[in-house]
């Protein structure tokens, strides 16, 4: 018992006896230090995170070199708003394990927030040098030089051809036919975009009368295709089976927002769940959404996962939250240029 407390075992005693096994000071330390993060991961998706913060920071007293606590503690102060602490624990964490690719991910994703849009660039390309293939390193970089209207030379074609991707033109010969690209820079715009993993490359079977062959096709990887939304172009001509946002589908979203803000109001999860859905799903009105309102998206998507979790507890204690987010976005749609031009 001495021993597992730090004490020094009493003189004549034998630590190695064969019924008793001593812990040493050391062991113990590691136990608490991990038993306080694991207790601080719990409190945050628990959305404690004043007391997560609180067992990271107990945690880092035991061992202020613990890099993954120093990262989920800037986590911590990052969902709080509080950026400028984000980043301090998020250089402690770099102080310590310069080549911690999430830590500078992380970082640029705080720089973004505070509209510092060139150090948002500078930590994501830390986060590239160090994995390459770190595909949303390389989306989010692409990102924020396209806000400052950087786009960096080599990239621009990367970003035209991933944005045919989206748009459903996904092979070369297609590519090449809708932006009058040279063919051999989208099939080398192709292999750098699979090199970073932003895309796969697929192959399909075309039948033609007693032939069959191959035909190669890419795709963004799910992660990528999750967060941005795809089309899927269809018919002779190749029309868009997506209506574009700045006609019928806004009217639409406006339209599910006033259902979704009666529906929090009566205290209804399911049909709220159920708006929120559409308002996210890629397949609905996502893609929109995440073109015109990339932040409220991500929003709304945190809240639904939520609201799945905690059912009409969460949404009775998070109603004014709820409707504050839905209203800024039906302001901004009535009010915007867009919008303006859709309803006049």
């Amino acid at each position: 018992m001495g021993k597992f407390l730090g004490r020094k075992p009493k003189p004549g005693s034998n630590p190695a006896s064969e019924d008793t096994k001593y812990v040493n000071y050391d062991d113990t330390s590691e136990f608490q230090k991990h038993d306080l993060y694991q207790k601080g991961v719990n409190q945050m998706a628990s959305e404690k995170l004043e007391d997560a913060i609180r067992s990271f920071e107990l945690a880092l007293r035991i061992d202020p070199k613990y890099v993954d606590s120093w990262i989920k503690k800037g986590y911590a102060h990052f969902h709080l708003g509080q950026y400028p602490v984000a980043i301090s624990s998020y250089n402690k964490a770099i102080d310590i394990d310069l080549n911690n690719g999430e830590a500078w991910n992380l970082k640029g994703l705080a720089y973004y927030r505070m509209n510092n849009y060139e150090k948002a660039v500078e930590a994501c390309e830390k986060a590239i040098d160090i994995n390459p293939n770190d595909g949303m390193s390389w989306y989010n970089k692409a990102c924020y030089l396209t806000v400052v209207g950087k786009v960096e030379e080599g990239m621009d074609i990367e970003v035209v051809v991933l944005e045919s991707i989206r748009q459903g033109y996904n092979h070369v010969g297609k590519i090449v036919w809708v932006t009058g690209m040279d063919r051999l820079e989208v099939e080398e715009a192709f292999m750098r975009l699979s090199m970073k993993g932003l895309t796969v490359k697929k192959q399909r079977k075309e039948i033609h009368g007693f032939f069959t062959s191959k035909e190669e096709y890419y795709e963004l990887v799910k992660e990528i295709a999750d967060k941005v939304g795809v089309s899927k172009r269809v018919g002779l001509f190749g029309y868009s089976k997506e209506v574009s946002a700045p006609v019928q589908q806004l009217r639409d979203i406006i339209e599910i927002i006033g259902r979704a803000k009666e529906s929090v109001e009566k205290g209804d999860v399911n049909v709220t769940i159920e708006c929120f859905d559409q308002l996210i799903n890629p397949t609905k009105h996502g893609t929109a959404m995440i073109e015109e309102f990339f932040d409220e998206h991500r929003d709304l998507r945190l809240f639904q996962i939520r609201l799945k979790d905690k059912g009409n507890e969460y949404l009775n204690s998070h109603k004014p939250d709820l409707i504050k987010l839905l209203t800024d976005i039906e302001t901004k749609m009535r009010t915007g240029p867009v919008s303006r031009s859709t309803y006049d």
